[in-house]
C-alpha cells in the first residue's frame, strides 16, 4: 500500500517516520522486557509482522531500533547475530502474505515462526560451535520452541487484526 508522504517503495524517511519507527522499536523492546519473566513468550514476532505489513520494506527501521536496544541494554552476544536475520525472515514471510486478512493465517505464521526459531538460530550455531553442538543445542531447546509456537499463535490470533488496523491508521495519519 502506498502512503501519501513517501510511498512504500522509497527508503527515504520523513521526520515523522523516524519518530514513529523509533517509538515503535522502543515499545517493542519495552514490551519484551515486561514479558521477560515468561520463557519464550514475547511480542516481538507480532510486532515484526505488523511492521512488515504496515511499512513494507521500511519495517527494517523499527526492527533495527529494537535490535539496537537489545545490544545496548544486554551487550553483544550470539543472539545478536541471530536477530540480524531471524526477524528479517519473519518480516519477509509477513510481507509476502500482507494482503491476507484472516487472523488464523497470521496466527499460523507466527506460531510456525516460534516453532522454527531455534532451528533458524542453529544456522549461525553451526558456524560458531560446529554441527554437533548446534544440533544438540537445538534439540535441547525444542520444548522452548513449542512454548514459543503456542504463545506466538495465541498472541497473533488475538492481537494481529486490531493492532494491524491501529497501526495502519497511525501510519496513514503521519
Amino acid at each position: 500500500m502506498k502512503h501519501r508522504h513517501t510511498g512504500e517503495n522509497n527508503w527515504k524517511l520523513s521526520v515523522r517516520e523516524i519518530a514513529l519507527f523509533g517509538v515503535l522499536g522502543g515499545l517493542t523492546f519495552a514490551a519484551k522486557l515486561v514479558m521477560s519473566g515468561l520463557p519464550n513468550i514475547e511480542p516481538v514476532s507480532l510486532m515484526v509482522m505488523l511492521f512488515a505489513v504496515t511499512f513494507g520494506k521500511k519495517c527494517v527501521y523499527p526492527t533495527s531500533v529494537y535490535v539496537a536496544m537489545e545490544i545496548l541494554v544486554f551487550g553483544i552476544n550470539i543472539w545478536n547475530v541471530y536477530y540480524l536475520y531471524v526477524w528479517l525472515i519473519l518480516a519477509l514471510a509477513a510481507y509476502l502474505m500482507r494482503k491476507n486478512q484472516e487472523p488464523l493465517a497470521w496466527a499460523i505464521l507466527s506460531g510456525m515462526f516460534g516453532l522454527v526459531f531455534g532451528a533458524l538460530c542453529g544456522i549461525t550455531d553451526i558456524f560458531i560451535m560446529g554441527f554437533g553442538v548446534a544440533v544438540a543445542k537445538w534439540v535441547s531447546g525444542i520444548m522452548f520452541d513449542v512454548v514459543h509456537c503456542v504463545a506466538n499463535f495465541v498472541i497473533a490470533l488475538l492481537l494481529f487484526k486490531p493492532l494491524r488496523d491501529l497501526m495502519q491508521k497511525l501510519y496513514n495519519r503521519i
